[in-house]
């Protein structure tokens, strides 16, 4: 098929890789989803969750281009502990589909764009990540106590789904490292877990989180990433990265409100349209206070 000028070879379209979603499902949605998708994941070095036998069969994290890759993929250098080493850039609608196409299907980006490098992030993310007894519902009150805290700072703040169990936040920034980012997002999470021991803990010690959510930082590291906005998930069923309204979070009384399939978050954006077009609007971000 012709997508973008590009000639492409499609295959095994009808392959259940969840249990009532198959490959071409997954293409059809990614192939409708792309004009929001895509802003959010254009040049920036992306690394993807592969699983071509299915969320019940094997699945790696794959960081370098597949096998089978054609030579028009944008690709862009990544450091790394052995030297820098290419990444595919999923910047365009033909190169959405022929990674999906090879299994690619869960996307994940970092915190900063190839053209700035990797000592300029221009975002924020804080990942509210519940323990064992806690919920979306109680990551929907952290965001609140986080969104108010940011405010305080000058800086607004976005929210969405991971998919799975938790929220991830974003605030757009400017001018600062991974390192700083960090740092700011370790100072939030601290003196949110001293206001609010009962439901907040910034320690990364599983056994600390029974109960409460903790407020992971160390996702502003330039080495991590997090799932793209609008990429699918390998949960049990197909899990959407899902952007929310604040009206949302606030009366959120149940994980399910929570939980989108595909054909919801497409009928989300056809009324609502992108909840995170404001991340990319050049007049959002705001530096780092000192």
């Amino acid at each position: 098929m012709q997508v973008d000028g590009r000639t492409l070879t499609l295959s095994h379209l009808d392959k259940p890789l969840w249990p009532t979603f198959t490959k071409g499902e997954a293409l059809h949605y990614y192939a409708q989803i792309a004009p929001a998708l895509l802003p959010h994941t254009a040049d920036r070095p992306a690394s993807f969750v592969r699983f071509p036998d299915g969320v019940d069969g094997p699945r790696f994290y794959a960081k370098t281009p597949p096998a089978g890759l054609p030579d028009w993929v944008t690709t862009a250098p990544v450091p790394g502990k052995e030297g820098p080493k290419d990444h595919v850039v999923v910047g365009t609608l033909a190169e959405l589909v022929v990674m999906a196409n090879l299994y690619a299907l869960e996307i994940h980006v970092p915190q900063w764009t190839a053209t700035a490098g990797p000592e300029r992030h221009d975002r924020l993310v804080i990942d509210l990540d519940p323990g064992d007894g806690a919920d979306i519902t109680d990551c929907c009150r952290v965001a609140l106590l986080v969104r108010e805290r940011l405010a305080e700072d000058g800086l607004g703040c976005w929210a969405k789904t991971t998919g799975s169990k938790g929220l991830h936040l974003y605030a757009p920034i400017t001018g600062s490292t991974g390192e700083e980012a960090a740092g700011y997002a370790r100072t939030v999470a601290q003196r949110l877990e001293a206001d609010h021991p009962e439901l907040v803990v910034a320690k990364m010690t599983k056994a600390l989180r029974r109960g409460r959510v903790f407020l992971d930082y160390s996702q502003n590291a330039t080495s991590k990433t997090t799932a793209a906005p609008y990429t699918l998930r390998a949960t049990p069923e197909p899990g959407v990265s899902t952007p929310l309204t604040w009206p949302e979070i606030e009366r959120c009384g149940s994980p399910a409100e929570l939980a989108f399939t595909p054909a919801q978050v497409l009928t989300r954006l056809a009324d609502l349209g992108d909840q995170l077009a404001g991340l990319l609007a050049p007049d959002s971000a705001r530096p780092l206070p000192d």
